[in-house]
């Protein structure tokens, strides 16, 4: 009797799974369309005397980010540059600042994004570089 009962027990259990499995399915179909945010910084370049942080995420095949730039001296500008994978070639572009800037920018088929912080110049006192996506 208790051998039958637990046979009983196991398959009513399997049955419930069986039932429950295509709402939890759903359920994280659901959740992956979800946007998820990436915040990072604060990126300071080589000399401390800039950074920028911001955030990143990806809707609806598109990458975005938003960043914010900070000159902590004045006088000379900040750099920030962004080096992008997509579609199937490397692409660098980069924005100067002096005092506190806000900027953003997108686009599709973006696979790896990478950031780093200069001041003084483009090329001049950089900091370290780091994947943002």
């Amino acid at each position: 009797m208790r051998k039958a009962l637990a046979i009983a027990a196991l398959v009513g259990s399997a049955l419930t799974g069986l039932a429950v499995s295509p709402a939890a399915a759903r359920a994280s179909t659901t959740s992956a369309a979800t946007v998820a945010t990436v915040s990072w910084g604060k990126f300071f370049s080589s000399d401390h005397k800039a950074y920028t942080f911001g955030k990143t995420w990806k809707s609806h095949g598109k990458v975005f980010t938003k960043w914010y730039g900070v000159d902590k001296v004045g006088g000379k500008k900040g750099w920030v540059w962004f080096e992008v994978y997509q579609g199937g070639h490397w692409k660098k572009f980069n924005k100067s600042w002096d005092g506190e800037v806000v900027g953003a920018w997108s686009g599709k088929g973006i696979k790896k994004v990478y950031t780093f912080t200069c001041w003084a110049g483009k090329f001049d006192n950089c900091g370290k570089k780091y994947r943002i996506y």
